[in-house]
């Protein structure tokens, strides 16, 4: 199996309902995300995929869809409030935790028919989700 890996930096702000900790108030993190892509035969170019085929498919989405966005819960309160003020807001369908973000990173680039393996998301230097599916057959 032949795997390559890109990052991409974005900055997004959220918070987590349901909760009695810090998460539960509005902040941002500084995030990483590593997007490994497999193959089990390389392109007519010798590659899995092109790093920069990458950066302006997936990389592309991430900026236009996540960065500098705040990403909260449909259920949140704080929607409405935010919109009314011209925040860039993204609300979604459950709390919008960095599991839940890699796996929406994840699905995006399969509608793209990339060939991702895994994506990795660091929150901050030390803490990060993963999501990740076995190779369906034929890739």
């Amino acid at each position: 199996m032949f795997k390559v890996s890109k990052m991409i930096y974005f900055n997004y702000g959220h918070r987590l309902m349901g909760g009695h900790d810090k998460c539960s108030h509005l902040h941002g993190h500084s995030a990483r995300v590593a997007i490994e892509m497999a193959t089990p035969k390389l392109d007519r170019q010798g590659m899995v995929v092109d790093f920069f085929d990458i950066r302006k498919t997936i990389g592309a989405w991430i900026d236009k869809n996540l960065d500098h966005k705040m990403i909260l819960c449909k259920k949140d309160p704080l929607v409405k409030v935010l919109r009314q003020a011209g925040e860039p807001v993204i609300a979604v369908d459950e709390n919008p935790t960095a599991e839940m973000i890699a796996k929406w990173i994840f699905s995006e680039a399969r509608c793209m028919k990339l060939p991702v393996s895994k994506v990795t998301l660091w929150e901050n230097q030390d803490s990060f989700a993963v999501y990740e599916e076995a190779l369906r057959p034929g890739r």
